[in-house]
């Protein structure tokens, strides 16, 4: 059923619309993705956590949700805003609507408003601080006022609200396939939003991972004798998760292979030394180009992120590895004097070209080389 629906911004500026899912109000930073597919895995992905999702494709919620393609247990984003929301989907893996799935996340999501506007309006302006909500629950005017009062995530650690609370062995491998890697090396992911594909991918192509939390200290770990390190992606500002920045100095002295993705790579760039930026809209959606500047191959990509490095900050241990080809931000770096690298956007998201997991079989090899050692 739906209902009566707002979403307000914190300029004073509101849309109308009807409501589905959850019926209640929240509040976080509005952003815009531009991806066909994969609904499913952006609401679940950590990454949005406090922040509403607007989607660019005009139908959402055409394939239902299926059991297999949540990247973590929960719904993350605080919303969802869509032109045409389908009610009544068509696939064969579907079990459940959207409008139900959300509602039994208790996630609110807005449709039939005019996304066009609200995507060129944060390009114009940038990500905005939102109310998404039902108006039997707020009034505009409240609403307003609640998007007024959220503090934005420059600032907001995340990473570990939503890391996991008790560590845990991953072993399971990419569908349908389940296929694995029969390595038994000691690798530990740092868990500041983890997506479950990722871990599917470090599970094939280097073998069981143990999942730890975002605060975990660098003395409790390396008790463990660990082979490679990886970092998460993960929500929120990078610079106020010290606690991590000073763990993965540690690791590059001792240095350990280490791989970052997302949240993972700026901290691993703060770490050296670097520094990070809000950025005015994001990166949100797929199919972005990437180039590799040693290769000069072109990767099509999967994105997610508000803040980004700094290239002119980065010290001369470490170099560029990739760029973005739409606004030439920093995508890629490594550490000419430590086995460690990074990736900003998301090569376990497979966009439709998959060629950019090469990074994890690099991972890999690092591994084997320092076990070997």
């Amino acid at each position: 059923m739906s209902f009566k629906a707002i979403l307000a911004f914190e300029d004073g500026s509101v849309f109308y619309g009807k409501g589905f899912g959850k019926e209640k109000y929240d509040v976080g930073e509005l952003v815009f993705n531009t991806s066909m597919t994969g609904y499913q895995e952006i609401m679940t992905d950590p990454s949005y956590k406090k922040q509403i999702v607007t989607f660019t494709h005009p139908h959402i919620g055409n394939t239902g949700i299926n059991e297999e393609d949540n990247e973590s247990k929960t719904v993350h984003a605080s919303g969802m805003v869509v032109k045409n929301f389908c009610e009544k989907p068509s696939n064969w893996r579907s079990k459940i609507t959207l409008g139900e799935f959300l509602e039994k996340n208790k996630v609110i999501g807005i449709s039939d408003v005019d996304t066009r506007e609200i995507t060129s309006a944060l390009r114009e302006k940038g990500a905005m601080n939102c109310c998404i909500a039902s108006l039997s629950v707020i009034s505009e005017k409240e609403a307003i006022a609640k998007a007024k009062e959220f503090q934005g995530l420059k600032g907001m650690d995340l990473a570990k609200v939503v890391s996991t609370d008790t560590e845990y062995n991953w072993n399971e491998g990419v569908w349908p396939d389940n296929s694995k890697s029969n390595n038994e090396y000691s690798v530990i992911a740092y868990d500041y939003g983890i997506k479950e594909n990722i871990l599917r991918l470090l599970s094939e192509h280097i073998g069981p991972v143990k999942v730890v939390n975002a605060k975990t200290p660098f003395d409790e770990i390396i008790k463990q004798n660990p082979k490679g390190i990886f970092l998460s992606n993960g929500p929120g500002d990078p610079e106020p998760c010290d606690y991590a920045i000073e763990n993965i100095k540690k690791f590059l002295e001792k240095k350990i292979p280490i791989f970052g993705i997302c949240l993972g790579h700026q901290l691993l760039a703060l770490a050296g030394g670097a520094r990070t930026y809000k950025m005015k809209f994001g990166h949100h959606g797929a199919n972005h180009p990437v180039q590799d500047m040693i290769s000069k191959d072109v990767f099509i990509t999967s994105q997610n992120h508000g803040f980004a490095v700094d290239e002119s900050t980065l010290p001369k241990n470490i170099k560029v590895t990739h760029i973005s080809l739409f606004d030439k931000s920093l995508q890629g770096i490594e550490f000419v004097d430590r086995p460690a690298f990074s990736f900003q956007g998301h090569p376990e998201a497979s966009p439709g070209p998959q060629e950019i997991q090469i990074l994890f079989e690099k991972f890999s090899s690092m591994i084997k080389d320092y076990a070997k050692a």
